[in-house]
């Protein structure tokens, strides 16, 4: 065998071995595939299981903010430590109307200011939520901090010790046909449930301890809430 060929047979060799481990450390790198939710009866009924837990821990706490930061810690949506940022929406002001003003109990010559804005973990949108509030009823450092970060309104206006009046919750979709309970559930194939990009809606005052009305919300969850493996019970 000439040096040449002994030479282009080694480097061969080693480029192959090259390839191979650069490929191990591609595969050890890549994320693992997140399993999907499944068409399966199963799968659907836990969907909707965990989408209710979801609402009711949204329903029953004041702050959605502080609810959605152990959601995304819980479920693993993001690194570890990771919190709730508000990523400010603009240009796209809903001036506050008469029911707005209503809710808020003001008159029309009271300022409302409007907020809009993303509510992130990690790289996921959580949620969209329309903020009607009162400036006065806040302090000068809660109203400069609104205004100048992407802190969560919940967050921002913590020390107030707010309430929550629930005026509305929609399920804007379920997993389940209409009927399910009194017809069974349809076995469908084993393929991926399509979610749409919202799931949940709600309506909501928050009010200062003495009652007093400071904000109406309008907080639309999206899909990303679902954004984590399926519980083992039903994946393997």
């Amino acid at each position: 065998m000439s040096l040449c060929s002994s030479k282009c047979i080694r480097i061969a060799a080693l480029a192959a071995t090259a390839i191979v481990l650069a490929t191990q450390v591609a595969i050890a790198q890549e994320p693992a595939i997140r399993p999907q939710w499944l068409t399966t009866p199963a799968s659907r009924v836990e969907a909707l299981a965990v989408l209710q837990t979801l609402n009711v821990n949204l329903l029953s706490n004041a702050s959605a903010t502080l609810t959605l930061d152990r959601w995304c810690a819980a479920h693993k949506l993001a690194p570890e430590g990771s919190k709730i940022v508000a990523q400010r929406v603009r240009g796209q002001d809903k001036p506050a109307d008469e029911h707005i003003r209503e809710l808020l109990n003001v008159g029309p010559g009271e300022l409302i200011a409007y907020r809009r804005v993303r509510l992130i973990c990690g790289d996921r949108v959580l949620s969209e939520a329309d903020n009607w509030y009162l400036p006065a009823k806040l302090t000068a450092e809660m109203n400069q901090t609104l205004n100048t970060s992407n802190i969560a309104f919940g967050r921002a206006v913590q020390a107030l010790n707010f309430t929550r009046t629930n005026l509305s919750a929609k399920l804007l979709w379920s997993p389940l046909s209409e009927g399910w309970d009194m017809d069974g559930l349809i076995a469908h194939d084993t393929g991926s449930l399509s979610l749409p990009p919202f799931l949940i809606e709600h309506r909501a005052v928050l009010k200062l301890r003495d009652g007093t009305p400071f904000s109406a919300l309008v907080e639309s969850y999206t899909d990303k809430v679902l954004d984590f493996p399926v519980p083992r019970m039903f994946s393997q």
